[in-house]
């Protein structure tokens, strides 16, 4: 069966499981790993390269034997998002993405990004192609003020195939920032009445694109090239829209402000937020979620996905959350929209550890 072809029903609708991603196995996949590397702890025990017991946060924190200071390594891809690139043989915004996905969570352990290695695999050498998608990256590197070191570009074309021939690739690059062992954010300061303040999303960013392409280039019998129903939106530009990187306006906040936790509202979408509660042993009221961009609503409308799988599976207009005290919040919103970043504040930290969501629409979600 092809991805161009209906799996599922009308009445049903789309699911991401249905689209082939399925979130619990992905959950289940990454508890048997940490029970076989979590062994690994022990090889650096008592050395430099010890690492910090953080599992499941959103990166991985070692100690590098200078004093305070820590190192935190955080890998990610741009996932599917690069057949969209390819179908439109425009690959920059890609490069830009593998630097916010990167960037975006080494934050939200407090630590301040300073140098990432890429890894291009390629059905073909094309020398443009590579060209561009370089140049995103170091776009992307200026944004969030890194070094990129190094990297590895390989063609495996027996491995990798693409939206069109001989031009498939995949990105994926591994991120390390550094940050002071007092300045560690992890949740566990996080208490019932903090405020959550949503940080403007710039569109789909780079998950849930399985989705998104099965469902507007897929069923919809629509390319990159239409507008969204009903606008004069192209899909193909809206999918490549690249995502927001939000470590400028964060460090700033972090270094002048009180902040309890930090969210990037990636793959499972608001169900991120239990990395961070697990820490406080609370669990979050998001009861004033701001009206989606129109992307959203396309891939609910076209693929009859239910509102709860929507939040479950895209940032829905908020891509990073910052939980805080409520006597924070007016400076920190100043300060992030001093970004040209958009802030909301969309709920606050309850007691029982749950994620409960009003959408836009009204519609109470529990997550």
């Amino acid at each position: 069966m092809s991805e161009d072809e209906d799996i599922t029903n009308e009445d049903e609708g789309w699911t991401y499981s249905k689209a082939g991603v399925s979130l619990d196995y992905d959950d289940r996949a990454i508890s048997e790993i940490w029970k076989l590397v979590g062994a690994t702890f022990k090889f650096r025990k008592s050395k430099i390269g010890q690492p910090l017991n953080i599992k499941g946060h959103y990166a991985g924190l070692i100690d590098i034997g200078a004093g305070d200071k820590l190192l935190a390594v955080h890998t990610d891809n741009v996932g599917t998002k690069v057949l969209v690139a390819q179908l439109l043989e425009k690959y920059d915004t890609v490069g830009i993405d593998l630097v916010a996905m990167n960037v975006n969570d080494l934050v939200c352990v407090g630590a301040e990004p300073i140098a990432l290695v890429d890894y291009l695999a390629v059905e073909k050498y094309d020398v443009d192609m590579i060209r561009e998608v370089v140049a995103g990256i170091v776009e992307g590197a200026r944004i969030a003020s890194i070094a990129v070191i190094g990297g590895e570009t390989a063609s495996v074309p027996d491995i990798v195939h693409g939206a069109r021939l001989d031009v498939g690739f995949d990105l994926a690059g591994t991120s390390i920032g550094i940050v002071d062992r007092k300045s560690i954010i992890l949740g566990e300061k996080m208490k019932p009445g903090d405020a959550v303040v949503g940080l403007a999303s710039s569109g789909i960013h780079s998950n849930g694109l399985t989705l998104a392409r099965k469902i507007l280039l897929g069923t919809s019998k629509l390319t990159v090239d239409d507008n969204l129903p009903g606008t004069d939106l192209k899909i193909g530009e809206e999918l490549l829209t690249p995502t927001k990187i939000y470590s400028p306006e964060v460090l700033e906040v972090t270094k002048e402000n009180e902040v309890h936790g930090l969210a990037h509202i990636t793959g499972s979408a608001f169900t991120k937020l239990r990395r961070i509660g697990q820490y406080a042993h609370v669990g979050f009221k998001l009861d004033r979620m701001p009206k989606p961009q129109y992307i959203f609503e396309a891939i609910s409308k076209l693929g009859h996905v239910s509102e709860e799988e929507m939040y479950k599976t895209y940032n829905m207009g908020i891509g990073l959350c910052m939980v805080t005290p409520k006597d924070q919040v007016e400076e920190i919103s100043a300060t992030v929209e001093k970004h040209g970043t958009k802030t909301i504040t969309i709920g606050e930290v309850v007691k029982e550890e749950t994620i409960t969501i009003r959408t836009s629409k009204g519609t109470v979600l529990k997550l």
